[in-house]
């Protein structure tokens, strides 16, 4: 069982503890205690609650969630992200690549870096993350607002996609907000459901904190997930997740290369930098085309692969992950 418990989230590993109990004619029913007795009667295995904290800090401040409103609605979000395995394993995975460059930025930008979190839960740290509401990016920006913020979108280039570009465009949304509402709950708020409604709602309702308004259920349970992701994240075994070292996402070990002219064939090009069009798009899904016009006076910074890409490129150590506490 010592594999099992360091592969399977504690749901599944649950399963697989009580599929290994012996027999009731072998065993003593009493020794076995109530989770025995509910399986032999029911057939059904337990399903484990996952803790929810009475206290969540963020952004340096520290919440009371000993609310009955305020912890149904942590306790809900934390309940659901636990038992979305594939979705929340992906996300820890994801995290060791992506927090390591989007953090800095924040933190630059005058941005708290637990709003990683946030990115978190607008894509899964999923890059090429697209919604039917057509938005894009691991911040989800909406076209609209994305060219409000300074990033290009087009048929060629989408900056959406850039990471570095679209978390300083997330970065100057946020501390716009937070200047605006005083406090990130609020803000994260915002986020999700537009300054315009949260500062009408906040003006309607009389109270300054997201946590205290009336909000339609996506907005109002935003900051929550926020919440719940940071919980999880930084503690996964806690809530079930035990994985190994090299299991997580490495950081692309590439290089950047600045172009002031356009690009006629992107493969062409790619191929003279010792990579195909394939892994270029990899590194850099803000291209969106075969071809990258350069405008007189503009720039562009394209990811090439630093080295050769071998099998072990992906091999990861505890010294190596952005938070070490993640595996034992």
């Amino acid at each position: 069982m010592t594999s099992l418990s360091k592969l399977l989230p504690a749901a599944i590993l649950t399963i697989a503890v009580f599929a290994a109990i012996p027999s009731q004619a072998t065993t003593s029913h009493h020794k076995q205690g109530p989770a025995y007795s509910v399986i032999q009667s029911t057939g059904i295995p337990p399903t484990p609650n996952p803790p929810t904290p009475k206290k969540v800090t963020f952004a340096g401040e520290t919440h009371d969630m000993d609310r009955l409103d305020k912890y149904e609605r942590l306790d809900r979000e934390i309940t659901q992200m636990t038992y979305s395995h594939a979705s929340t394993l992906l996300m820890l995975k994801r995290a060791n690549r992506v927090f390591p460059v989007i953090a800095p930025i924040l933190k630059a930008n005058g941005v708290p870096t637990d709003l990683v979190y946030l990115a978190a839960i607008e894509s899964t740290l999923n890059p090429r993350a697209y919604s039917s509401a057509k938005a894009a990016g691991i911040w989800q920006f909406m076209p609209a607002t994305a060219k409000q913020y300074g990033l290009q979108v087009d048929d060629n280039v989408d900056e959406r996609y850039n990471l570095e570009k679209a978390t300083a465009a997330a970065a100057r949304y946020l501390r716009q907000a937070y200047e605006k509402y005083g406090n990130w709950e609020s803000a994260m708020a915002s986020y999700n459901g537009g300054q315009a409604r949260i500062t009408s709602e906040i003006s309607a309702q009389q109270e300054p904190s997201a946590f205290d308004l009336y909000l339609v259920e996506e907005t109002q349970r935003y900051p929550y997930r926020v919440f719940a992701a940071k919980t999880i994240i930084e503690n996964p075994k806690k809530y079930g997740f035990h994985l190994l070292a090299d299991q997580f996402y490495a950081p692309y070990n590439a290089e950047p290369v600045t172009v002031t002219e356009t690009i006629d064939d992107l493969p062409t090009w790619a191929k003279e930098h010792g990579t195909n069009y394939s892994m270029l798009r990899e590194l850099n899904p803000w291209l969106r085309s075969k071809t990258l016009p350069v405008a007189a006076g503009k720039s562009y910074t394209i990811k090439v692969p630093k080295g050769s890409l071998k099998k072990s490129d992906h091999k990861l150590t505890k010294k190596l992950l952005y938070n070490p506490n993640w595996v034992e």
